[in-house]
């Protein structure tokens, strides 16, 4: 028991170093050396728990999800009926305090998966696999006339939506600058608005964004 604590408090300590690294600098400025440096452990210890930084960055990926996924369960948990603008209000929501989870949706994901072992790589995959199952079991308790089909249409386009919801709510003086030079209006959206009006949109009649992805031929 005493192992399998400090196995937990090591990991979480290798994690919470390449959170920390992360916030301050991007994805290629990190290093395994650099997180074993914010860390009590040599690099030779890290390399016990992870064998690569994309490893490290899986985790705190996972993690972000699981963070993710007690807010979704919190709504499942809620009582009562939601309409659909209510609903889409909810949803957004579940996403405060989840910019870095926004961020890492924002990265090439293959370069962490290509560099992690598959069993890490299936451990994150549960993770995201439960926050898939948790938006359908929303869908399928706030919004119960929505045909199965559509259900499906709207997991899967906003599945690929968050992943540029970072992008667009986070933009740096740099780009926004860039982006002035170049003539391109960017307003200032922040990250519930943009995704209650994503939700609240996909909700409307039709339901389905993709009407056709998911009908089955005869």
């Amino acid at each position: 028991m005493k192992s399998k604590r400090i196995e937990e408090d090591r990991t979480r300590e290798i994690v919470d170093a390449c959170e920390r690294l992360y916030a301050a600098t991007g994805f290629h400025a990190v290093s395994l050396r650099d997180i074993a440096r914010e860390t009590s452990m040599s690099r030779p210890s890290v390399y016990n728990y992870f064998r690569t930084k994309e490893e490290i960055f899986l985790a705190l990926f996972a993690r972000e999800y699981d963070r993710w996924n007690a807010s979704l369960s919190r709504l499942l948990a809620r009582p009562g009926a939601l309409d659909a603008t209510a609903f889409a209000a909810a949803l957004a929501r579940t996403l405060r305090g989840r910019g870095l989870l926004l961020r890492l949706l924002s990265m090439n994901l293959y370069d962490m998966e290509a560099g992690s072992r598959m069993e890490n790589l299936t451990a994150f995959k549960r993770s995201y696999g439960e926050s898939i199952r948790l938006v359908r079991a929303l869908l399928a308790k706030f919004r119960p006339g929505m045909p199965p089909a559509a259900r499906e249409s709207f997991v899967w386009a906003f599945f690929p939506f968050l992943f540029g919801v970072h992008p667009y709510t986070a933009a740096t003086p740099k780009q926004r600058a860039a982006m002035a030079a170049a003539g391109i209006d960017f307003p200032t959206i922040g990250v519930e608005a943009l995704v209650r009006s994503f939700v609240r949109s996909a909700l409307l009649p039709p339901s389905s964004l993709f009407p056709d992805v998911f009908r089955k031929t005869p």
